[in-house]
């Protein structure tokens, strides 16, 4: 539940481009009309609240700056931001020559509306940037240029903003967890070291079915500490992202993986028992053998099925943007 990377937010940009070029373009229409006000001498003082753009802060939570340009690419009014549930002048950025940004260079009189591809800023991170032309009765115009963080619009585009609003919460407990499963691994480890000792001190002599309990709680541990390794990077380390099958595939994979690996040498155990004389072992063995094997092929299945559908859905998803854009043009 890490923050989504750059390369998941590309990827999304990807298949939602053409949605996001037209949410950012209702938005610059929506607030058009009073964009002028930008240019008051009630907004050029630093931190001076602007509350005209306050219906930002409500309703679009990803949107950093707004700010206006001349025909020239020259900026006319101080950085609006529209942050942490405020929407105030920064002092800064008034009469700073844009005109090489792609939104001022790339915006033409006939469409009157651009869209940056993504790119790094030194403020927000990984952005996009859309420009509106406007214009007043008596026929001035203006650029209006509004600067949005991606990785919070691809978040609120998918539902997804409560649910990271709650990630440290879910972050706190999975920890709680996991220690308490190392702690079960450094006992258990513990139970090795002494039995280990005993052994080597001959305690268990004549016994040759002795030395199997030692692997066996090391088995144990291994089993433990990768179920807690999992739980780690899975739910705390590295994004996980739960719209996405490939996500749910690589979490339940590593699982089974793990219980996998703690059967198949339990299995490879109980085998050498019974070899060495303990018959009654030998239907355990072979049964978790068979386990063994079935889960192997289960989770084969899965992974196939599961990757096969995720290509369905994207490929269906590709034809509609397609479609969109085409009957856009």
């Amino acid at each position: 539940m890490a923050a989504m990377s750059y390369l998941s937010v590309i990827e999304r940009y990807n298949e939602c481009e053409s949605l996001i070029d037209e949410l950012l373009a209702s938005i610059l229409i929506g607030i058009g009309d009073d964009a002028f006000g930008l240019l008051d001498t009630t907004v050029q003082v630093k931190n001076q609240q602007v509350p005209r753009f306050d219906s930002l802060v409500m309703n679009y939570p990803f949107v950093d700056l707004l700010y206006l340009l001349d025909k020239q690419g020259t900026q006319l009014s101080e950085d609006i931001s529209v942050k942490n549930q405020q929407v105030r002048s920064l002092g800064t950025g008034q009469n700073c020559d844009r005109s090489q940004r792609p939104y001022f260079r790339h915006l033409t009189s006939e469409a009157g509306l651009y869209v940056t591809r993504p790119y790094l800023s030194h403020s927000t991170g990984l952005c996009l940037s859309a420009s509106l032309i406007i214009r007043r009765a008596c026929g001035e115009e203006a650029i209006l240029v509004l600067d949005v963080d991606l990785s919070r619009l691809i978040e609120f585009m998918m539902g997804d903003s409560a649910r990271r609003k709650m990630s440290p919460l879910f972050k706190t407990v999975y920890c709680f967890i996991v220690i308490g499963l190392f702690i079960l691994v450094l006992a258990l480890m513990r139970t090795v070291a002494l039995d280990t000792l005993a052994l080597i001190s001959s305690d268990y002599a004549g016994d040759p079915l002795k030395p199997f309990s030692i692997i066996i709680y090391l088995t144990l541990a291994l089993a433990i500490f990768d179920l807690g390794k999992t739980i780690l990077e899975e739910e705390v380390l590295m994004h996980k992202d739960i719209f996405r099958h490939s996500s749910t595939r690589r979490t339940i994979t590593r699982f089974i993986s793990t219980i996998l690996i703690a059967i198949s040498i339990e299995a490879l155990l109980t085998m050498f028992k019974a070899s060495l004389g303990q018959e009654q072992y030998m239907q355990p063995a072979i049964l978790m053998l068979v386990t063994v094997v079935g889960l192997l092929i289960g989770l084969g299945v899965y992974v196939y099925l599961g990757a096969k559908a995720e290509k369905l859905l994207t490929e269906l998803q590709t034809d509609k943007m397609a479609c969109r854009t085409s009957n856009k043009s």
